[in-house]
């Protein structure tokens, strides 16, 4: 069931910059975010409220609320993990869209918001309900649904639990995480198929690390199930402070040159996402694990 064009939502300012070790400016964070919307991207998540002693590279979330343009036409998302983070994004007055983080695991779920699955569940339904009651939008990603650091396999009688229970708070969408790069084709296309039918008509959205290089695989079956948006990293960057061996996100530039050449839009600028790449690495001092950057472009722009 393919379509003719996805969304990809930019998360490299919150997720691809969250475990970097090299501290990233706020100037040059906006530059990114600047740089994101430049190349075509209308939903960024721009940063995350969390407490900056746990994730230290997003102390800023604040002045990066503050300095983010002026855009009717672009969604600016917040992470937050609970009613405090949901209150300091909120009071910005400059975030869009509060995204809540509901985790399939207990193990996973203490490591990463110092609560049980079933109380993430409660937590993000909370933050979407601020969201609404503040005129603003909520969504929710369930993190480790095709498995978990510390626990292995996750059964998908429990996602699917998850997901229904979070559809009752009217979220604006759904995404599953694969936060460890574990998932493969077949099991994304089945998870992704159940999850789409059960909360129908709130879409489903995807998000795939590349940890085990089988993250393009994954992103084109989850489509090929119904999956509307995808979201990705500008350069490949990311992972999760508290999943041991988690690694970058699916690139943006490789997941729109996917889809582009196979006649599916994203309305983003494929060259535009490649230079910022080579800037993005640059201020890094480093390659960064996109494949599409480091190739010779094809076919070569005139």
């Amino acid at each position: 069931m393919y379509t003719n064009s996805i969304e990809v939502l930019e998360v490299a300012p919150r997720d691809g910059l969250q475990n970097e070790k090299t501290a990233i400016g706020t100037p040059d964070k906006l530059a990114l975010i600047d740089r994101a919307i430049a190349a075509g991207a209308r939903r960024i998540e721009v940063t995350s409220f969390v407490n900056p002693r746990a994730v230290p590279q997003m102390a800023d979330a604040d002045a990066v609320a503050a300095g983010l343009p002026d855009r009717d036409d672009v969604t600016y998302i917040g992470l937050v993990m609970n009613q405090r983070g949901a209150e300091r994004a909120l009071a910005t007055g400059r975030i869009d869209q509060l995204g809540a983080v509901a985790v399939a695991t207990d193990t996973f779920a203490m490591a990463n918001q110092n609560q049980t699955s079933d109380g993430s569940v409660y937590a993000a339904r909370a933050i979407i309900a601020a969201a609404q009651g503040a005129g603003r939008t909520g969504q929710v990603t369930i993190a480790a649904a095709f498995g978990c650091p510390f626990e292995g396999e996750v059964a998908e009688a429990r996602v699917l639990a998850m997901a229904a229970a979070l559809a009752q708070a009217g979220p604006v969408e759904i995404a599953l995480a694969d936060t460890i790069g574990v998932a493969n084709p077949a099991h994304v296309g089945r998870l992704v198929a159940q999850v789409r039918d059960l909360i129908a008509p709130i879409p489903v959205r995807v998000h795939f690390h590349n940890t085990r290089g089988t993250g393009l695989a994954n992103v084109w079956a989850a489509i090929a199930a119904g999956a509307t948006t995808v979201d990705a990293a500008i350069g490949g960057l990311g992972g999760c402070p508290f999943a041991p061996g988690a690694s970058g996100n699916v690139s943006t530039e490789d997941v729109v040159y996917m889809l582009e050449r196979a006649g599916i839009a994203t309305g983003l600028d494929l060259g535009a996402l490649i230079d910022t790449n080579h800037w993005l690495g640059a201020l890094m001092d480093r390659t960064l694990p996109g494949m599409v950057a480091r190739a010779p472009r094809f076919p070569k722009l005139s």
